[in-house]
């Protein structure tokens, strides 16, 4: 999830131009195909594709509310172009993503997909956008293989993510999951998806110089956990890394706890989701998790954080709200520049550099990915609650 050297933006407060104004009620669909008018263009659109249901759908509904406010507040300034914000729900499924991909770029008013959340969303989708020439700006999606130059999924030239790569986020999180533990000995779990085998993948070297004594990959939708619990807990682990979704996560965790374990939990960001307390009941407690993402209400001012609230109804807001609205941001800045066509809004985003939340510049190199990157922050569970320990 990040670029190749990493910025120290976290904490800042957010610079002021969010021109925060009373604004109407923004208007959603579902993905219509429809043409726009492409003569008047008074009217263009912009897709959010994640989960918005199933099993993963709170990965992308604490996403949308910082797109949904970042245009919000763009239309609030009555531009000659207002820009309609359009729901693709994928699930976070591959092949959910593969079949409404077409749809969507067939809907010529969309001129930008905010999106995707998860890794194998975006690399289903790619052969889609790449045809009709629609440009990516992913908050999450962040398997190192999308951005890769000689990876054969790779999303170039429509594939850009404002969050950094897994590549940075799984030494942080071998580093964060350790700390403090005397002599680690890490078993480490993926769920065999783009993101979840993706992420301990790069987590296995620098597991490896402190110490590994287990490794598992069980498929996601799993339902029984017991059997790798036992595993674990015959290896003799004392921290479990674990690579993947929050609902096989909370289960994993439960039957961890059930079966004795005492030893640290930790995860990656696609568990980071504001449903996982809830999920994996009193297993949540102490759980370290990770994300290259700084809360958006650490980065508000009071009065941006209640426009922000009363625009989106959410009073706070959910892990990857920051890099949903920098995703937003990058498309709008290219809309008030006059570019209003797809070939237009690549070319504008392959060139450009952006603003983002809390002073934080956006540019992205040739393959998709943010220069300079972005530090991962460290998550701590406590009270049933999840709650930003600062950078891992």
């Amino acid at each position: 999830m990040k670029d190749e050297t990493g910025r120290q933006y976290m904490n800042k407060k957010i610079i002021s131009g969010f021109a925060i104004a009373a604004v109407a009620t923004l208007a959603f669909s579902a993905v219509a195909t429809a043409p726009a008018n492409a003569a008047a263009k008074s009217e263009v659109s912009l897709a959010f594709m994640g989960p918005l249901t199933g099993a993963d759908a709170q990965l992308g509904q604490d996403q949308y509310p910082g797109a949904e406010w970042a245009i919000a507040l763009y239309n609030a300034t009555n531009p000659k172009t207002k820009v309609k914000l359009v729901k693709a729900d994928s699930q976070c499924d591959g092949t959910v993503a593969a079949n409404i991909a077409p749809g969507v770029a067939a809907n010529k008013a969309i001129i930008g997909v905010i999106g995707t959340s998860c890794s194998g969303e975006a690399r289903n989708s790619f052969p889609a956008y790449k045809a009709a020439g629609l440009t990516m700006v992913a908050p999450s999606a962040s398997a190192v293989s999308l951005t890769d130059p000689k990876a054969p999924d790779r999303g170039f030239p429509v594939f850009h993510r404002v969050v950094a790569h897994d590549g940075f986020q799984a030494p942080a999180l071998v580093r964060y999951a350790t700390k403090g533990v005397t002599a680690p000995k890490i078993y480490l779990v993926d769920d065999q998806t783009t993101y979840g085998a993706g992420l301990i993948k790069y987590a296995l070297a620098p597991a490896k110089k402190i110490g590994v004594v287990g490794t598992d990959s069980v498929p996601r939708g799993t339902a029984d956990w017991t059997s790798v619990a036992s595993k674990v807990k015959a290896a003799g682990a004392n921290v479990v890394i674990y690579g993947g979704y929050t609902t096989e996560a909370a289960k994993f965790f439960k039957a961890l706890r059930d079966g004795g374990y005492t030893g640290i939990l930790a995860a990656g960001d696609g568990v980071n989701t504001s449903d996982f307390p809830d999920l994996a009941g009193k297993a949540a407690e102490g759980v370290r998790l990770t994300a290259a993402d700084v809360p958006f209400e650490n980065i508000l001012t009071k009065d941006e954080l209640a426009s922000f609230t009363k625009i989106t109804g959410v009073k706070v807001p959910g892990l990857y709200s920051t890099t949903a609205y920098n995703a937003a941001r990058v498309f709008l800045t290219c809309i008030e520049q006059g570019k209003l066509t797809r070939p237009a809004i690549q070319l504008c985003v392959n060139n450009t550099t952006f603003k983002g939340a809390g002073g934080s510049v956006i540019k992205f190199n040739r393959y998709g990915d943010i220069i300079g990157g972005a530090d991962v922050g460290g998550y701590l569970v406590k009270d049933g609650k999840i709650k930003y320990d600062g950078l891992a």
